[in-house]
């Protein structure tokens, strides 16, 4: 790969994160049905291999935001517990600052930070304060800075005033915001994001959003996202990686996806009473009660097309919703399908 060499003569920014044909292989018992394939399997087992990663390679410049997309089971989060060092590859090279993640090498470690938002990285039974003096301390981080950074960040995440409510008394959201915090702690050069608006309201996670880009903006962070929310990825990132079996399918602007595979949104109307008229003017009748329609509307008509619901139909409730990331990248391979 000749990324770095590149941003040399090029005056790019140098390459933070760079894969290169990165491999990882299950290997799981397979159980032969009965009494009889259980004893079996006492004497000789018999093993089955699953490929979660397949020969994936890319290269992230320093402060760059990527979104890593693709359906469950792609491999998302197996790329990322290999860059973060959890997990080590069957084959293939990573380099994360320089370093070889699975080696662990504690400079490494100090320069990086993975969030899971499915996963707990605080102590359940202590307060949230504690938790993140335990981070201070595991990290080596000093008394001043870490005073500022929680400061800092518990302001511009609106929890001051839960650092001493004890985790597991905490809101998803809350918690959450707490991890952030937690994560951001040692001041990471690189942050590793796995869904991490995941279950929270669309107030927290809106302003999950702005911290992040904002935080990004200011420190010139690296971020590697992955979301099933497609709002996170159109705020945070400009470029998208999308994964699927394994194997990278687009690398590439997110301009270039939505333009062509999210020109739509959804529109779900709720009536006080029963409206059975024709919607189809409206766009793409996707369903439709005598109380409730739901229509695909270009986005450019999408402001329109409320204005004029709200001023003749007796709406009682309108919602406005993003295609998910699955819908669009659905669309994405049918037309490479087609294609």
């Amino acid at each position: 790969m000749t990324v770095a060499s590149d941003a040399v003569t090029s005056g790019a920014p140098p390459v933070a994160v760079e894969v290169d044909g990165l491999r990882k292989v299950f290997r799981t018992f397979r159980k032969q049905p009965g009494f009889l394939g259980a004893l079996r399997g006492l004497a000789r087992r018999d093993y089955s291999e699953v490929a979660a990663v397949e020969g994936v390679s890319f290269s992230i410049r320093e402060g760059e935001s990527v979104g890593f997309l693709g359906p469950n089971g792609a491999g998302k989060t197996t790329v990322l517990k290999m860059l973060s060092g959890l997990m080590q590859p069957t084959s293939g090279e990573a380099r994360v600052l320089g370093y070889r993640p699975w080696a662990r090498d504690d400079a490494m470690k100090r320069q990086i930070a993975l969030l899971m938002g499915q996963k707990n990285a605080l102590w359940w039974d202590l307060p949230a304060r504690e938790s993140l003096e335990l981070n201070r301390v595991i990290y080596g981080v000093d008394r001043p800075r870490f005073n500022a950074v929680v400061d800092e960040l518990t302001k511009l995440l609106n929890v001051e005033d839960k650092l001493d409510v004890m985790v597991r008394e905490l809101s998803l959201g809350e918690r959450m915001k707490m991890e952030l915090i937690a994560a951001l702690l040692h001041s990471p050069r690189v942050l590793l994001l796995d869904e991490p608006t995941i279950g929270l309201d669309v107030t927290s996670q809106r302003r999950v959003r702005q911290f992040l880009k904002r935080y990004n903006a200011e420190r010139s962070v690296t971020m590697m996202l992955t979301s099933h929310y497609m709002g996170d990825i159109e705020e945070l990132c400009e470029r998208v990686i999308i994964i699927d079996h394994g194997r990278i399918f687009f690398d590439g602007p997110l301009s270039s996806i939505v333009d062509k595979f999210a020109a739509h949104k959804v529109l779900s109307l709720t009536f006080s009473s029963e409206t059975p008229g024709d919607f189809k003017q409206m766009g793409e009748v996707l369903d439709q009660t005598p109380l409730s329609v739901r229509v695909n509307v270009p986005r450019t008509r999408v402001a329109e097309v409320c204005r004029e619901a709200l001023a003749v139909l007796p709406v009682s409730d309108l919602a406005v919703q993003e295609p998910t990331v699955e819908e669009i990248i659905r669309q994405v391979f049918d037309s490479q399908a087609r294609g």
